[in-house]
């Protein structure tokens, strides 16, 4: 028996797939990108902090910036008369020294002047209006005279009130972010913070996704007799963006091999994945299996398939049986090749697709969160012997006092449930040796989303 027959009759458990996929799979190497290019890419250097967090001590009021002495037992029947010198708005450069009686009008983020000790809310005065407490500060570019003349403090302060101090969020040479960080929006603001334009991370993977088949046709366009609208390119190009990668989405490729050879050949300058769907299983007009097989050359004798061209392979797995891995072109471009039906499509992304683009973004590959469920279900239900099969069902957390949730299933097990699909947010996994699950029964559940 020749090596290629002997694959071609192996089953592959779900585990050997995905992890021989892992194993050919390595992450991506790290760029310069700009900070906005970075959200959701892995942090691939230490990031230390080059100057303090905040650089200078600032109000975190609107107020006036006091002396504590000046306004020592002060209150509404017996204020602090203070003398304004001027105000102070966020980005002030020159500042005014505070004296004894003094006060200047500051702003949330102004650096704090000289002399001064404390800031006092606006609401602790008369806002320099000569009457009762003030409930908001008068514009300066209305009322100028506001910086000037006196204000009457009610209440006393304490040193450091309402004062941010340099250095309390972050000190210089400290350890901002961690190599291996995953770059959401609060890292970037903190990045930002500290004076960072740019950062090294490892990139978003461009996935090239494209479904192949002569029936189908694209939304918005007329259906002829037997043809069917395109929604697997869409699905798991929405898939592919939801797991963090750059998705491509190539129009439906004919069922014509050379066709199809020359659309992936055009395509491999932008990916560092590609993913298909249809075409492998046995039929007459499999054509990715047919070219897909020998693409980019053969791989040597006792090599592994993945490093020459894609291996078609059956998966103990229901939906999802037949499946295709290898690298291909002169880079060796990962390629996955997913069946057509599409619940197969979808779920063979969830098990196979999302780990390889977390694996080349340097994340760790199994995301999805598995939980327990109690099967919500009127009567048993069967599964085939020596399979894992993947039912599509709607999840309800644990109630207060249960140790686990409930489960129910959404439409069949058939593989061409789109509208099914669509309500589910959890895969229920019946194991391989498992051939009829009652009602009530336990079993782990893929929370999706």
């Amino acid at each position: 028996m020749t090596r290629e027959a002997a694959a071609a009759g192996r089953i592959w458990s779900v585990s050997e797939h995905l992890d021989d996929i892992l194993a050919h799979i390595r992450p991506l190497e790290p760029r310069e990108l700009r900070l906005l290019d970075a959200q959701g890419c892995v942090l691939a250097e230490d990031v230390t902090v080059p100057v303090a967090l905040p650089p200078f001590d600032n109000s975190s009021m609107d107020g006036y910036a006091v002396r504590t002495a000046d306004v020592q037992g002060a209150s509404e029947e017996y204020p602090a008369v203070l003398t304004v010198i001027g105000d102070l708005a966020a980005g002030s450069g020159e500042l005014p020294t505070v004296g004894p009686g003094e006060a200047a009008r500051i702003m949330t983020g102004a650096p704090l002047p000289p002399g001064a000790e404390a800031v006092v809310p606006v609401e602790w005065t008369d806002g320099g209006t000569g009457r009762g407490p003030a409930t908001t500060m008068r514009a300066h570019s209305s009322a100028p005279e506001g910086a000037g003349g006196e204000v009457r403090v009610h209440r006393a302060a304490e040193a450091g009130q309402h004062i941010r101090l340099r250095g309390s969020d972050v000190q210089a040479g400290d350890l901002a972010l961690e190599a291996g960080t995953v770059l959401g929006p609060p890292q970037i603001g903190l990045l930002a913070a500290i004076g960072r334009s740019t950062v090294r991370a490892r990139p978003r993977p461009r996935v090239v996704v494209m479904s192949t088949g002569s029936e189908l046709v694209q939304p918005g366009e007329e259906l002829t007799p037997g043809s069917i609208y395109d929604s697997n390119s869409f699905a798991l190009t929405a898939a592919a963006r939801d797991a963090g990668a750059i998705a491509y989405r190539v129009g439906a490729v004919a069922d014509d091999a050379e066709t199809l050879r020359t659309t992936l050949e055009d395509q491999l300058t932008r990916a560092d994945l590609v993913v298909t769907s249809g075409g492998v299983s046995v039929g007459a007009y499999d054509v990715v299996k047919e070219t897909l097989s020998e693409f980019g050359g053969r791989a040597d004798e006792g090599s592994s398939a993945a490093e020459g061209r894609v291996e078609f392979r059956k998966i103990a797995m229901q939906p999802g049986k037949p499946q295709g891995f290898g690298r291909i072109g002169p880079d060796r471009t990962p390629l996955l090749a997913l069946p057509g039906n599409p619940v197969s499509s979808y779920v063979s992304f969830e098990l196979f697709v999302r780990p390889a683009i977390r694996a080349l973004m340097g994340l760790e590959p199994r995301e999805r969160r598995v939980v327990r469920a109690r099967l919500e279900i009127g009567e048993p239900l069967t599964s085939p012997a020596g399979k894992r099969q993947f039912l599509r069902g709607r999840n309800e957390p644990p109630a207060q006092g249960e140790a686990v949730g409930r489960v129910t299933p959404v439409g069949g097990a058939g593989s061409h449930l789109v509208a099914a699909l669509a309500r589910a947010d959890a895969l229920i996994v019946i194991p391989e040796d498992t051939t009829a699950v009652e009602p009530g029964v336990e079993l782990d559940v893929v929370l999706l989303g």
